[in-house]
This record gives structure tokens, C-alpha cells and sequence, in this order.
């Protein structure tokens, strides 16, 4: 049995025009986002049968190819729940979403701060990666990661709560070449609730990280 599936969208194709086509939704995630689930499953075969046989000559490939694999179906995994048809704006208060919008504004000074530094760390991503918005548990604050391929650059124990993805797959069909327009545009489908959550979950699991001995 595979140990991780492909989840299903939390809406259909073309729910998030005029951001992004539902060309780009369909293939991203039954192509691309499947192509990292069965990858992570491949490699944990690959790996069970160098421990049955005793035979590493391979192991730093594998794994290499564990963290690629397992780290794009869990930031695509986030990334589908992040967006909403109508989400957008930045989190209030008023919405429900109060400790997030105070943990931005400690974090960052303000959300417009916030916002212009996750979309330039997710615009200049050099080939391919992501501007992720993180929980850091031994600060207690939010960080912006800029994350290379999928799993690379990133503080070890951080936790993703907004996630972007700047691959070219994400947004190419549309927006050609020009990267920071789907990055300028993503922001008009943020589903703030979501990342709430997520911020909520990741202060709740942060006193793991510093168990004493």
C-alpha cells in the first residue's frame, strides 16, 4: 500500500479565475503535484529494499530524491488549501483572524511590510522554489523562507503556513515570463483562514521542539 496519496482539490479547476486558468489548476495538480506523490512512495520502495539487501551505494541519492519527493507533496499539499475563489485582502481582526494579523505585525512591522517581503523572497527565487510564510518555535515569530527546489534553505524546525509557488509549472501557461505578475496576483486568493489555522496548529506544537531532556 502507498504510504502517501494525492488529496483531492478543495474546489474544481476553475475556481481561482481569473488568478490562475483552470488549465494550470488540472495540470499542476494531477500531473505535477502526482509526479511528487508517487516519487516519495517510489523512493521509500527504493529505500526498504537497501535496507533488505544491505546495499547503500545509493543512499545519498535516494535520500536526496526522499526530501525532493516528500517536500513537494507536502508544500503543494498546504498550497491547494491556501487559496480560495474568495479570499484576498489581508487578515483582520474583524474576520476572525486577529492573532495572525498581530503575529504579522510583530513579525514584520506591518502586513504591508510582510507582504512586500514574501513577494519579492517568492519573485527572485532563483529557477525553481517557493516564498513560504513560517512559524519559528524557538522565537515564537513569523519568518519568510525563500525555499530552493522544494526542501532546501530552510530553518529546521519551521513550520509553513503560507506557501507560494513560484516553479514555472504554477504559472507559465498564463503568465509567461513574468513571475512577479503571478506572485503580485496570488495575493487576491489568499484564504487567510486557512493560514490562520495553520498559525494556530504550529504555536500548539512548538513546546515539542523544546522539550528539555
Amino acid at each position: 500500500m502507498a504510504t502517501y496519496t494525492l488529496p483531492e482539490l478543495p474546489y474544481d479547476y476553475a475556481a481561482l479565475e481569473p488568478v490562475i486558468n483552470p488549465q494550470i489548476i488540472e495540470l499542476h495538480h494531477d500531473k505535477h503535484h502526482a509526479a511528487y506523490v508517487k516519487g516519495a512512495n517510489d523512493t521509500l520502495e527504493q529505500l526498504e529494499e537497501a535496507r533488505d539487501k544491505g546495499a547503500w551505494g545509493a543512499v545519498n541519492g535516494l535520500q536526496k530524491n526522499l526530501a525532493f519527493h516528500l517536500s513537494g507533496h507536502i508544500l503543494h499539499s498546504i498550497y491547494w488549501h491556501n487559496m480560495t475563489g474568495d479570499g484576498g485582502g489581508e487578515p483582520l481582526a474583524a474576520d476572525g483572524v486577529g492573532d495572525l494579523a498581530d503575529a504579522i505585525a510583530e513579525s514584520f512591522g506591518s502586513f504591508a511590510g510582510f507582504k512586500s517581503q514574501l513577494t519579492k523572497a517568492a519573485a527572485t527565487t532563483q529557477g525553481s522554489g517557493w516564498g513560504v510564510l513560517a512559524y519559528e518555535p524557538l522565537s515564537g515569530r513569523l519568518i519568510v523562507e525563500q525555499v530552493y527546489d522544494h526542501q532546501g534553505n530552510v530553518g529546521q524546525g519551521s513550520t509553513p503556513i503560507l506557501v507560494f509557488d513560484a516553479w514555472e509549472h504554477a504559472f507559465y501557461l498564463q503568465y509567461k515570463n513574468q513571475k512577479v505578475d503571478f506572485i503580485d496576483a496570488m495575493w487576491a486568493v489568499v484564504n487567510w483562514q486557512d493560514v490562520a489555522r495553520r498559525y494556530a496548529a504550529a504555536k500548539e506544537r512548538a513546546d515539542v521542539l523544546l522539550l528539555a531532556p
